[in-house]
């Protein structure tokens, strides 16, 4: 069975034995010291700036030192692999996308498995995904961009902020769900892809909506959907590619909070309480908003069945799309 095939049905790297043999930490007591947040990209990007937000909101509610801690490398592996092998007692936390689930299936790096060795706490919010093209391209529907591509099979090339990442998935996800055919042409991130738009070399792109909202303001590339589930609240008269007419089609880019799997529960609950009051303080919210991060809070359990239904698509996904093992 190789890795796909564990992720897929279910199989981790955590025994049970071990579970039993952790001590269970009381809410009550909990925190006694500092913090640690692992943010597994660099400092800058959406994904560290949306938990300093919210992390720094949690630290002024309970007086306790928190740390974010960018540990970066392998492809968002080095932080997420560390915080799996963290002890469980609710100090170490990791605020991750969705690369969460994508990144297993795609990449041998990475030694752990998402359902198996993380509980989640909340979605920080969501960061929709924007299909943009180039104006000279003359397609002015999501319609006409699949009819186009259907007609000159391969014909098409696509962008992704590299290989594996939600951009990547949410575009391969709506190629399929479309039917058609095309070239993918990686970057290394978000500016890189939005540079070779601009130039017209490339077709479309799935772009985080905030990279792309000056460009589609001035008219420099045009917004033909959202790979999200809902329309995005920067670009309400852009509709989803489900609403566009192609079901299976969206793949929500969130942000979220994790722990070590075998974190007491209460502590879990703890930790989602302080969060979600944070989250919904006003002024978090104007920051994530300027951010173009949608509210996506979720209980633990919901979240842990998100993070579970979604690693399944990944794998489907990544098979589907002949993603190799990098």
């Amino acid at each position: 069975m190789n890795r796909r095939e564990m992720l897929k049905a279910g199989f981790g790297s955590l025994s049970a034995a071990a579970a039993l043999r952790v001590p269970t930490a009381r809410a009550a007591e909990w925190p006694t010291k500092p913090i640690r947040v692992i943010v597994p990209y660099a400092p800058g990007s959406a994904t560290d700036l949306i938990p300093r937000t919210v992390f720094e909101a949690v630290s002024t509610q309970h007086g306790r030192t928190i740390i974010v801690d960018n540990r970066t490398g392998g492809g968002t592996t080095v932080g997420t692999n560390a915080v799996a092998a963290a002890e469980p007692d609710g100090y170490t936390i990791l605020v991750h996308s969705n690369a969460l689930v994508t990144v297993p299936a795609v990449q041998a790096g990475a030694h752990y498995d998402p359902v198996r060795d993380f509980s989640g706490i909340t979605p920080l919010g969501n960061v929709p995904l924007v299909l943009i093209v180039p104006p000279e391209k003359k397609i002015t529907s999501v319609q006409q961009l699949v009819a186009i591509a259907k007609a000159k099979p391969g014909s098409i090339n696509y962008a992704a902020a590299g290989i594996g990442t939600p951009p990547h998935f949410t575009a391969e996800r709506f190629r399929i769900a479309a039917g058609f055919e095309g070239q993918l042409v990686p970057f290394k991130g978000a500016p890189e892809a939005l540079t070779e738009v601009l130039a017209g070399r490339v077709d479309f792109y799935f772009c985080p909506i905030p990279v792309a909202l000056p460009v589609i303001a001035d008219g420099r590339v045009l917004a033909l959907a959202v790979g999200n589930a809902k329309r995005a609240s920067a670009l309400p008269n852009v509709p989803t590619t489900i609403e566009a007419g192609f079901p299976d089609s969206d793949f929500d880019f969130w942000v979220g909070a994790m722990v070590p799997k075998r974190t007491p529960r209460d502590i879990v609950a703890r930790l989602h309480q302080e969060i979600a009051r944070a989250v919904e303080t006003a002024s978090v919210q104007e920051k994530l908003a300027k951010l173009g991060v949608e509210p996506m809070l979720m209980t633990p359990q919901d979240f842990d069945a998100r993070i579970a239904r979604e690693t399944g698509i990944a794998v489907t996904l990544a098979k589907a799309a002949n993603i190799a093992l990098q």
